[in-house]
């Protein structure tokens, strides 16, 4: 008996450990860095609507006025779409605001570079600038509006979001194109699969922005998603369209913790 208690401590550290490992974390965001930052979209942001990350109505999809639309080098070919920033004026005491304010804003659209103009004048989203062209409301919460351009401060943040992922379900039989959207946690998402109730795991492939498809025919069953972060974190949302699910409609599934 003497000799099974090293064995049995030895056991129980194995179990915790592994037991702590399938513990959920969450995403704990970046150091600051430094970019610029314009503005687009007009006063009420109506013109950053839509967006290359296709997200479509930023207002019924609750990202709101708090977007942006990344350079070249933030934007990472779409695979940024959905991740948070923190962003404040920094060291310009004639534009940037009192107190310097921060403010959260969601990656939802691409700012594509403009090779003719320099990148120093005009060219503000040219490689490999970082820079946000933000929604003009959330330019004015740092800045004012006769600066143009600003030098910030960014990190990444975790996302909160109210609420679940959401899954909008779109196409036609034998080709499913699913927009993700809501993602709390990293925000934005480097693998998603689905699952029917007459199937195993079938990953998606992206299509674009957070646009992700399956060639199968997965009509009549009920769907299951598995949603995978950038920090490598993982949301299952079993069962969460039920077999008569219809093409155009959405569906919530569970979300990070935050």
């Amino acid at each position: 008996m003497a000799g099974t208690g090293p064995l049995c401590i030895a056991t129980l550290v194995t179990l915790f450990v592994a037991t702590s490992a399938r513990i959920p974390g969450v995403f704990t965001g970046g150091s600051w860095q430094s970019a610029h930052a314009t503005f687009y979209g007009g006063s009420d942001a109506s013109g950053t609507m839509g967006g290359a990350c296709g997200y479509g109505n930023l207002y019924s999809q609750g990202y709101g006025v708090n977007n942006a639309a990344l350079s070249t080098a933030l934007f990472n070919n779409g695979l940024s779409c959905g991740a948070c920033f923190e962003i404040k004026c920094d060291q310009d005491p004639r534009w940037c605001n009192p107190g310097s304010p921060s403010i959260i804003i969601t990656a939802t659209n691409f700012c594509p570079p403009n090779l003719a103009l320099p990148s120093d004048n005009g060219g503000w989203c040219n490689p490999p600038r970082q820079h946000f062209d933000l929604a003009m409301p959330m330019f004015l919460k740092i800045a004012q509006y006769r600066a143009g351009i600003v030098p910030v401060s960014y990190r990444r943040v975790p996302c909160r979001k109210k609420g679940g992922i959401r899954f909008t379900i779109n196409g036609f039989r034998y080709f499913n194109l699913v927009l993700v959207t809501n993602v709390a946690g990293a925000g934005d998402i480097v693998r998603v699969s689905v699952k029917g109730t007459k199937t195993g795991w079938n990953s998606m492939s992206r299509n674009w922005g957070q646009n992700w498809q399956s060639n199968s025919d997965l009509v009549g069953q009920a769907l299951s998603f598995r949603v995978t972060g950038s920090d490598r974190r993982t949301s299952t949302s079993w069962n969460v369209a039920p077999p008569n699910w219809q093409f155009g409609q959405t569906f919530m599934g569970k979300n990070f913790r935050v």
